[in-house]
Formats: C-alpha cells, structure tokens, sequence
C-alpha cells in the first residue's frame, strides 16, 4: 500500500511540473522527480533486502524524500512555477498521507 502511494506522488509529481519553465527542466524539475522517484524506489529496496532492519532504514530514507519533495514543490510555488494550486494540494495531501502510512508501518517494524 505504502508503495503505491509512492508511485501516485510520482505519476501526480510528473503531470504537474510538466507545466514547469523549460529551462528549468535541469534543475528544480529534476529535483522534483529525483525526491519524488526516491520515495517509492527506496520503499521496494527495503522490501527486497528482506530484513526489517534494513527495511526500516530504506523506509526512513523515503520519508526523507518526502520532505525533501513537500519542501522543493514550495519553492516551486513561491517561484511562480505552480499554476494549478489543486494539484499542488492534492500532492501535498498525499505526502502527508503517505509520512504516516510509512510512520505507522516502521513502528511495526522495530517493536
């Protein structure tokens, strides 16, 4: 579940900085998706390790993503770059979403 909230951030993520300056497209765009492309990337590196320990960290490293993500889509907004504020909301809801999905599931992992 966790994992494929990561790849909704990531589809939603790509659609709104579509719309992004062009000349943009190698730095905070990039940046964007990277954060973006990390949260569920590192949630499957954690399962295919097969230890919770190891999961537990790969979980805490997307987490990171995601604020490192929430962080740069507010850049991009106070830069002008965001028209469509429902999107950019809708995005920012599923960050929060997905902070405490992967929160509630790493406690189960190190008790």
């Amino acid at each position: 579940m966790i994992w494929q909230k990561g790849i909704k951030i990531v589809t939603l993520v790509y659609q709104l900085v579509d719309s992004f300056p062009k000349d943009e497209i190698y730095a905070l765009t990039s940046q964007i998706k990277r954060a973006a492309i990390s949260v569920p990337s590192n949630i499957a590196e954690g399962f295919g390790r097969n230890a919770d320990k190891s999961f537990s960290y790969f979980l805490d490293v997307s987490r990171g993503s995601l604020y490192e993500l929430e962080t740069q889509l507010i850049i991009a907004r106070e830069l002008g770059f965001i028209k469509n504020e429902s999107s950019l909301i809708e995005i920012l809801n599923q960050i929060v979403e997905e902070s405490k999905m992967i929160n509630s599931f790493s406690k189960t992992l190190k008790s």
